[in-house]
Formats: structure tokens, C-alpha cells, sequence
């Protein structure tokens, strides 16, 4: 059984200009983790929920330890509140910011002609889970272990 006859043809893109919201919209409107990134017709990456989560990253909680004079009892309710407001502008330009800025590259492909094992194992091997289906220089599909899991489930018997 090759890639062809699992995947998902014509897969649903994002162009690498569009915005980190506008990826995320289409991510969750149709209940996929991940898009290819396309520059026009040419596929230049990959952006995934991992991509996207990997943006809202905090920095652990520091190590010294603060204990605060009185006076700073008042201060630090109005600290939190300017933290709060800079982490909101924060998650503001996050959505603003570019696919491009945020997408992995080069993306990991595989031709439409491979064996679903080749599949299997350069997802195992570059630790993915989707891959986008080629012909030629042309984005044709997306396999993911999905596929790969159903297409084992219901692939031919060798013949006798």
C-alpha cells in the first residue's frame, strides 16, 4: 500500500504570510493539529498546535526568595496588574505575528508514491505526526499516524 491511497488529498493550507490567529482559526474550526505553509503554491513549512503552544511559554518562577516591606504590600497588586497588561499586549502580537515567524522549516515531505511503511518510519524517525504528500514540487495531500494506523487496519492481503 503506498502514501496516495491513505492520504488526505488537497489538504487545507495556510500561506506563510497569514496570521499566527488566522492559522489557529482554521486549526480549530476543522479539529487539526497541524497545517502546511505555503509561499503561493510552494510548500515552505509546517505549523502545528506544538508551534503554537511552544509561543505561550513562561518563564519558570525565579529562584530568589522576595518577602516584601509594607510598603510594598501596596506596590504589588498594582505590579500584577501592569505584568497582566503587558502579558495581554503579549498575547495580542503573538496572534498578529506571521506563520512564517513560527512555522517549522523545511518541512519534512514524502512523495505520494512511497510505501506507507517509508511513511511510518520517517514519522517515528523525525518524531511527526503528519506529513505533507508530494508530486513533484506540488502539495498533493497529508498523511498522519491516523492514516497510517487505519490503512494497516484495512490494507490488502498479499496474494496466494
Amino acid at each position: 500500500m503506498n502514501v496516495s491511497e491513505i492520504m488526505t488529498p488537497d489538504p487545507l493550507t495556510v500561506q506563510a504570510d497569514a496570521s499566527v490567529r488566522d492559522a489557529a482559526r482554521i486549526m480549530r474550526e476543522h479539529h487539526i493539529g497541524g497545517l502546511p505553509v505555503l509561499d503561493g503554491t510552494r510548500l515552505v513549512g509546517m505549523v502545528t498546535d506544538s508551534d503554537l503552544l511552544a509561543l505561550l511559554s513562561t518563564k519558570p518562577p525565579s529562584e530568589d526568595l522576595w518577602l516584601p516591606s509594607p510598603l510594598e504590600i501596596i506596590e504589588v497588586p498594582i505590579r500584577e496588574f501592569i505584568n497582566w497588561e503587558k502579558t495581554k499586549a503579549a498575547l495580542a502580537d503573538i496572534g498578529t505575528m506571521p506563520v512564517s515567524r513560527v512555522m517549522s522549516e523545511p518541512p519534512i515531505t514524502i512523495g505520494e508514491e512511497a510505501a506507507l511503511e517509508d511513511a511510518a518510519a520517517l514519522m517515528l524517525r523525525e518524531g511527526i505526526v503528519r506529513l505533507p504528500v508530494m508530486r513533484g514540487a506540488a502539495l498533493v495531500g497529508i498523511v498522519t499516524r491516523s492514516d497510517i494506523v487505519q490503512g494497516l487496519a484495512t490494507g490488502r492481503e498479499p496474494a496466494t
